[in-house]
């Protein structure tokens, strides 16, 4: 049983412009799909082609709003936060994606904040982050933003890696809230 999407409104922070992704972003996106480093956590193996990109955009499930990240004053997409609701009004999971050029930036954290914070405004009770044990800069970005390791579930995941570990992080409405 899939859930009633809800819309992917248009976000904004100081930097920021999170509007919702679409198969154009494709061209502007393919540089990261296509990093092998940057896709060593991610489900899937780095894209060879904008091809590639453009079909894995195209693939979305309706229960995930994806934003497009990108920069004010130019609309060139630079990465991507996700968020697919699990359970209707009550718990939401999120991913991101930032391109190589932008990493060290705080880019990441505005955005999955400007997202966290559009997520429970509109009722939501949790959020969690699936993550690989490994990706140590993705773990360190959820801690900051005051995420807590809830579990490690082992050969968790088949990837292009093989099988994978993973840590759960969430983050409770009541937390965020108070920080």
């Amino acid at each position: 049983m899939s859930l009633p999407p809800r819309e992917t409104v248009v976000l904004e922070t100081a930097r920021l412009i999170l509007r919702p992704r679409t198969l154009d972003d494709a061209e502007s996106l393919h540089a990261a799909f296509a990093d092998p480093e940057l896709m060593q956590y991610w489900s899937g193996p780095p894209h060879a082609s904008v091809e590639e990109t453009r079909a894995d955009l195209a693939r979305d499930a309706p229960e995930w709003r994806r934003w497009a990240i990108t920069l004010k004053g130019d609309d060139a997409a630079i990465g991507v936060v996700a968020a697919g609701e699990k359970r209707q009004g009550n718990v939401t999971e999120i991913g991101y994606i930032l391109a190589r050029d932008h990493w060290g930036s705080g880019i990441a954290r505005e955005a999955v904040s400007a997202v966290i914070d559009r997520i429970f405004v509109e009722g939501q009770r949790r959020v969690f982050a699936d993550t690989d044990p490994d990706n140590k800069p993705s773990r360190a970005m959820l801690e900051r933003l005051g995420f807590k390791l809830e579990a490690l579930l082992r050969a968790e995941w088949e990837t292009h890696l093989g099988v994978r570990d993973t840590t759960i992080y969430g983050l409770l409405r009541d937390e965020w809230i108070g920080r």
